[in-house]
């Protein structure tokens, strides 16, 4: 069976013509092209939420990766945000270190679920459990977010990238918080052309982002990249859910996005040639940990 959408055009003229939600739409396609039914998928995707939050709540307890150059901000967050001196507002904040805290506990080895990616798996869970307090969602609701987030994804992939090798930080970290954005907006009771606005102007604020890994490690910057991800998600829902629109399609949001990380040099892709890692501090971190010469960047 062909897939129901290949573009977000295709998946926001069905869920306006067929009157269902971007999540219903996913759990259909992914029906069919999967050969199981809608209940083996949800439960699949239950599963997938509970090692989100335990993730998450394990990051929030404190954990620190074996080189010593992530852990323990997610906590430092917490604090400050009962504090009473955040600027940005207690459920900003509050995602921001949710999202620290999973790839905190990625950087330590831990399970993770890869929204779409492992290093950006913190974007996703950390806005979803933020705006839990916000919103109230039940958890059939909270499995709904993830396939929404997952059909934008699912589009990415099929049309981009996700894949920092291939396309640089802006189709990791950037997919998943315009993913992000697009599932706040459908839990919030926007609709479906608003999701794909806010996935859009997600998406347009992080184009250009590249993968410059310090000393080839998934930690710095990545784990500041899905803090930065998460705000930009929520601020990007906000703005779609007032009824401002991108004025560059969607589509040709993620178009664009594809052509850039093709443009881009190797030595910003993964490599840990370029950018952050090519720093002084950057190289003499790599030296620490794995000794010996480093690669010098072209």
């Amino acid at each position: 069976m062909d897939v129901l959408f290949h573009n977000v055009r295709e998946l926001v003229e069905r869920a306006e013509t067929e009157q269902k939600s971007i999540a219903m739409l996913m759990q259909e396609q992914e029906a069919a092209i999967s050969g199981r039914t809608v209940a083996e998928i949800r439960a699949q995707m239950k599963n997938n939420l509970t090692v989100m939050a335990t993730a998450v709540e394990r990051g929030l307890q404190g954990v620190q990766s074996v080189t010593g150059l992530t852990g323990g901000d997610a906590v430092l967050l917490q604090n400050y945000i009962a504090s009473g001196k955040g600027l940005a507002g207690d459920m900003l904040l509050d995602a921001v270190s949710k999202a620290v805290a999973t790839n905190e506990v990625n950087a330590a080895m831990g399970t993770i679920c890869a929204t779409p990616t492992a290093g950006s798996a913190g974007v996703v869970p950390g806005v979803l459990f933020a705006v839990k307090h916000k919103l109230n969602p039940t958890e059939e609701q909270m499995i709904d977010y993830l396939f929404t987030t997952g059909a934008f994804g699912f589009i990415v992939a099929n049309n981009a990238s996700i894949s920092g090798a291939a396309g640089g930080c802006q189709a990791e970290v950037g997919s998943a918080a315009a993913m992000a954005a697009a599932g706040v907006v459908e839990m919030a009771g926007g609709s479906a052309q608003q999701s794909a606005e806010a996935f859009a102007i997600t998406m347009k604020n992080m184009l250009g982002l590249v993968c410059d890994p310090v000393a080839g490690l998934v930690e710095v910057p990545c784990v500041k990249r899905n803090a930065m991800g998460a705000a930009n998600a929520i601020v990007a829902a906000d703005m779609a859910l007032a009824g401002i629109t991108s004025r560059i399609p969607c589509d040709e949001v993620i178009g664009a996005m594809f052509r850039i990380g093709q443009s881009m040099s190797p030595n910003l892709k993964e490599t840990a040639r370029g950018g952050l890692a090519a720093t002084p501090t950057g190289r003499a971190i790599a030296a620490k940990i794995f000794g010996g010469a480093v690669m010098q960047g072209e």
